[in-house]
């Protein structure tokens, strides 16, 4: 297992271990998957910096005592409270107020990553495969029908991706920023697309454990409304790439 920083460090708390997603175009979508995941078409992505990980339950438990917030379901369930697992059962709002709070925290401005940047990332660059690795199906990969039986594993378990992420496409569904729209894709611009202005459904992306296919494509689209808390629910968080993106503190709310 990857060991990944303890997010407190000496009283303050410590950035999440990231890495820089590199400025460029890519085809988005899939001409073989669902309706909603057509028609493929060319993005351009500035770049950006993406957690390795999704958020843990160690980090949220720093962000729920900080703040004084109840904890999400699932809590104290022994499927879910391992301390290197992802945080589950968060809503789209509360993934949003985790970020605020680390932004306040680091003075660096934290979010969700747009759908677009969270697929050109969990492609690591490789333009035309159906998952992270190549085309080969999950369950062509080690223990595949042993790993996930009763809830998500502790983040960085399997090797990452070629731009270093753990986990992308596989143990929970991870929160996007955009509103969802299934036809969006027909009238997205081709640079740094962000969602529609609106809408009932937040999109996420990646896969679930709980899931028959536990692996996703790199393509493959979800959403639910933002207010549900499942327990195949996570996130990561993202940021720019900028030396100057820091906040000045009379900007922190």
């Amino acid at each position: 297992m990857t060991a990944f920083p303890n997010p407190l460090v000496h009283g303050k708390i410590s950035e999440p271990q990231l890495v820089t997603i590199p400025a460029g175009w890519f085809l988005m979508g899939s001409g073989n998957g669902q309706d909603n995941e057509r028609p493929i078409h060319r993005v351009w992505i500035d770049a950006f910096r993406l957690a390795t990980h999704q958020v843990t339950n160690t980090e949220y438990a720093l962000f729920l005592r900080h703040v004084g917030k109840l904890p999400p379901p699932f809590w104290r369930d022994s499927n879910f409270n391992h301390p290197q697992q992802p945080v589950v059962g968060v809503s789209s709002h509360d993934a949003v107020a985790y970020c605020a709070w680390l932004t306040a925290s680091t003075s660096r401005p934290y979010r969700l990553p747009t759908e677009a940047e969270w697929e050109r990332a969990a492609r690591g660059g490789v333009e035309g495969a159906l998952f992270p690795w190549g085309d080969a199906p999950p369950e062509s990969l080690p223990n595949y029908a042993s790993r996930w039986q009763t809830g998500p594993e502790p983040v960085g378990q399997s090797l990452p991706n070629a731009f270093g992420l753990f986990d992308v496409c596989a143990n929970v569904h991870e929160w996007c920023g955009d509103w969802y729209d299934p036809n969006y894709y027909a009238v997205s611009p081709d640079r740094n697309p962000r969602g529609p202005q609106g809408g009932t459904r937040r999109a996420s992306r990646g896969g679930s454990w709980r899931h028959h296919i536990k692996v996703t494509r790199c393509a493959a689209r979800s959403s639910i409304p933002p207010h549900f808390q499942y327990a195949d629910y996570g996130f990561r968080v993202a940021c720019g790439t900028e030396p100057g993106t820091l906040l000045a503190p009379a900007t922190l709310k």
